[in-house]
């Protein structure tokens, strides 16, 4: 009953920008607080970012330098996801994932099917 989906991911030239929508039905997403996380090939998943639900605040990982940003369309019962000045070790599958709280991957209460994302000149 409640899905999750992220789409806009795609192939993009180092420097290149693209943005991914998480879509939800079954819930709405404007009370939940919602996350972004990647995994590349041969490594574990990551979190990139997390947009709170308590404080409407966005919190990114250390790697994303400022080049990331996170944002609710309640229109669209969706939360973006703006990937700005990308690099080749940005490549991997993005997932969103909502829970009340920004946590940890286990702990969060749904997830999408995820969105590739490639990265290469």
């Amino acid at each position: 009953q409640v899905q999750l989906v992220e789409s806009g991911g795609g192939l993009v030239q180092p420097g290149g920008s693209l943005t991914l929508s998480c879509t939800a039905s079954g819930i709405a997403l404007e009370y939940y607080s919602v996350g972004w996380f990647r995994q590349a090939p041969g490594k574990e998943r990551e979190g990139v970012s997390c947009l709170r639900y308590q404080d409407g605040t966005s919190h990114y990982a250390d790697f994303v330098q400022g080049r990331f940003t996170t944002s609710r369309d309640n229109a669209k019962n969706a939360v973006t996801l703006t990937l700005n000045n990308l690099k080749p070790e940005d490549t991997g599958v993005y997932y969103c994932a909502a829970d009340p709280f920004c946590a940890y991957p286990s702990e969060y209460d749904y997830w999408g099917q995820g969105t590739q994302v490639t990265v290469s000149s």
